[in-house]
């Protein structure tokens, strides 16, 4: 079998990957949790990308993080349970039929099954990238429900980061997220309550990377 370079711009404009996505984006909508649309899978698939390529790391890999972290949602058209697992199973029929190397799907596939909090882990540079673009992309317009009264205390969290920015500090081996919180809807103690079990995800995964992780929450170090 002749093996195809599968991109990202391909991934991007794949209607197999558009469908999917919309259709579990709309799905989550419809039960209340925040926005997994095209804007959330750009966000981390360039996160990841550039994570990568700021240590070094071959063009190629990158891409594969830029690939996996645009897919990495795609289970929730089937449920928000298992997404993780269910999404890699997908992506694993979507790019074997699109005649990526099976190394290479295997790479991808293992960095998507991976990324939930609840069951995965950083396991390599290509997982660990996507988990920490993904956990940091924290922001108000995320979130869909448009009545304060309503909010659940994820959609709080969201609606009160004002920014959110992940930098990696090659010279420090360090990666870094500065958190700006508007305090009077959430507390930085409600953000760790929250979101406790990503930062330390994230913690793992900078530690496969050879890096440290820091948090700075609206100027303060926590972590």
């Amino acid at each position: 079998m002749e093996y195809q370079t599968i991109t990202y711009k391909e991934i991007k404009e794949n209607p197999e990957v558009t469908a999917l996505m919309e259709r579990g984006n709309d799905m989550l909508g419809a039960l209340g949790y925040t926005e997994h649309s095209k804007k959330h899978a750009c966000k981390v698939a360039k996160g990841a990308g550039d994570i990568l390529s700021s240590l070094g790391y071959d063009k190629r890999i990158c891409e594969l993080a830029r690939i996996a972290g645009y897919m990495h949602d795609i289970g929730n058209c089937v449920n928000r349970t298992d997404h993780a697992h269910s999404g890699a199973l997908l992506a694993f029929q979507i790019l074997r039929g699109l005649g990526m190397p099976p190394e290479e799907v295997a790479c991808v596939v293992s960095a998507i099954g991976q990324h939930d909090e609840k069951t995965g882990t950083a396991v390599d540079p290509v997982s660990a990238a996507l988990i920490l673009a993904d956990k940091s992309d924290v922001r108000r317009n995320r979130v869909c429900n448009r009545v304060k009264a309503t909010f659940d205390k994820h959609d709080r969290v969201n609606y009160a980061a004002v920014t959110a920015e992940l930098t990696v500090l090659t010279e420090k081996k360090t990666v870094q997220l500065d958190i700006e919180l508007d305090e009077e809807i959430c507390s930085i103690l409600d953000y760790f309550e929250i979101f406790l079990q990503r930062m330390l995800m994230c913690k793992r995964a900078a530690e496969v990377l050879g890096l440290k992780f820091r948090m700075h929450a609206n100027g303060h170090k926590m972590c």
